[in-house]
């Protein structure tokens, strides 16, 4: 089977956006670490007002030597936080109790395919979870996480000052 499309999604709105928007108040209250180094608090910059702006995202993986994360824009590219992001890639992201300032990048398809799939067969609900949210119908296979890489784009928040491939006592 492949990736089926069922319904048009966009980016919540209304009630909708308050129950994502939700996780926010955990971090403001400095609870953030509760929520462990599954999730993360994004810092950035509106790229129309120029205002700080707040998003709590899944992280889809982390590597503890460097800290960099890899998250997916849930809602595609239309997602304020990710036009916000790749306008002004330097942020700063809480993950567990740690606040770092990292540079984003998007990773390439072939990158963001081995992501999804990687994803995809570690929490394979979580992967279901996130395709019918967007309105598709996934069907567990390697295939069909291929695809929604095509569809979701994948970002790789980068702790500045190292590299991809360095540890963070490098």
């Amino acid at each position: 089977m492949t990736l089926r499309k069922l319904r048009d999604t966009g980016p919540p709105q209304g009630w909708a956006r308050r129950f994502y928007r939700a996780p926010i108040f955990f971090y403001r209250v400095g609870l953030g670490g509760l929520l462990g180094k599954r999730f993360l608090l994004l810092h950035h910059m509106g790229r129309r007002s120029g205002l700080s702006r707040q998003a709590v995202l899944e992280v889809m993986r982390h590597d503890p030597a460097t800290d960099s994360c890899v998250i997916a824009s849930g809602f595609g590219e239309q997602a304020d936080w990710f036009r916000n992001l790749m306008e002004t890639p330097d942020a700063r992201i809480e993950l567990g109790w740690k606040k770092i300032d990292i540079r984003a990048e998007r990773l390439p398809l072939d990158e963001a395919e081995r992501e999804m799939v990687n994803y995809g067969q570690r929490n394979p609900r979580a992967a279901k979870l996130v395709a019918k949210l967007m309105g598709y119908e996934h069907d567990g296979s390697d295939e069909d996480l291929r695809a929604l890489a095509e569809i979701l784009p994948l970002i790789r928040l980068q702790p500045l000052g190292v590299g991809p491939h360095e540890t963070a006592s490098a």
